[in-house]
């Protein structure tokens, strides 16, 4: 039975440029990454649960403020490895001086029977459309694509 993760992809426009928040990954795996470590701030949701609701609950857990009304569908998008994310997009603005993430804890390094607590995400950016599909990691790039298409954007 695949994972059920909600995201969703805050956007902006500055003028006639747009610009999406995108969140780095935490934890050992991605600290050195950075081209495909970036994601929309998303997490794991119930079947049961509003994917919806689920989507506005991990961008607060993510990024440590609450996302604007008037979010819409993007879709769902399969990942290779079977997980499929409820995308939804909102147009909004963050300071990202108010960035602040949940962590969790896994043991690190690896083996060595401690506990290590690392953030969700350790950082988050304002990203122009084709900086974004660059940063995003490869399974996220169709999120970012179906946006830009609903808004009518380019990735140039």
């Amino acid at each position: 039975m695949p994972k059920h993760s909600a995201g969703l992809l805050l956007f902006r426009r500055e003028g006639s440029a747009l610009e999406l928040l995108l969140v780095h990954m935490g934890g050992p795996f991605w600290a050195k990454k950075d081209d495909g470590a970036w994601s929309i701030p998303k997490g794991l949701y119930e079947e049961t649960e509003d994917a919806l609701a689920a989507a506005r609950r991990e961008f607060e857990e993510e990024t440590g403020c609450s996302p604007p009304d008037g979010a819409f569908e993007l879709g769902s998008f399969k990942q290779s490895g079977g997980k499929v994310i409820a995308a939804f997009a909102a147009e909004g603005d963050f300071d990202l001086r108010n960035f602040r993430s949940n962590t969790f804890e896994m043991e690190w390094p690896p083996r060595s029977g401690k506990i290590a607590e690392f953030p969700e995400a350790d950082r988050a950016g304002w990203f122009a459309p084709a900086d974004a599909l660059r940063k995003v990691t490869k399974g996220q790039v169709a999120i970012v694509e179906t946006l830009l298409r609903k808004l009518g954007a380019k990735a140039s």
